[in-house]
């Protein structure tokens, strides 16, 4: 009875492990904050933080679900040219090597007046 707890703790504890990785990977957009009434003259800047975990290699930028920017830098800033007035969603999302999402990232919405 010993041995069958034992292989069900080992068990248990190897499904948790890829939960474990994921874990450590985490974006977080500093500015703009979310709901943010952002000017359509102005550029707007990205002020951001990433640890890509270790399914992550770099981020990409997404405005409104369309790839802007390969960011390479874990944390910094970055400029986007004028939004259109009007709604505007942006994401920072953590991808692989070969550019897939690994599932980590975090969004902002955003209104330019």
């Amino acid at each position: 009875m010993h041995t069958f707890n034992s292989f069900a703790v080992l068990i248990a504890a190897s499904c948790c492990i890829p939960l474990a990785l994921a874990g450590d990977a985490s974006v977080t957009i500093s500015s703009p904050a979310d709901g943010a009434k952002l000017n359509w003259a102005e550029p707007t800047k990205i002020n951001y933080e990433v640890m890509p975990g270790a399914k992550g290699d770099h981020v990409h930028l997404y405005v409104d679900d369309k790839e802007t920017s390969v960011l390479r830098q874990l944390k910094g800033s970055h400029t986007l040219e004028t939004l259109k007035p009007g709604k505007h969603e942006i994401c920072i999302k953590i991808v692989n090597k070969g550019h897939t999402p690994i599932g980590v990232q975090q969004c902002v919405k955003v209104t330019v007046e």
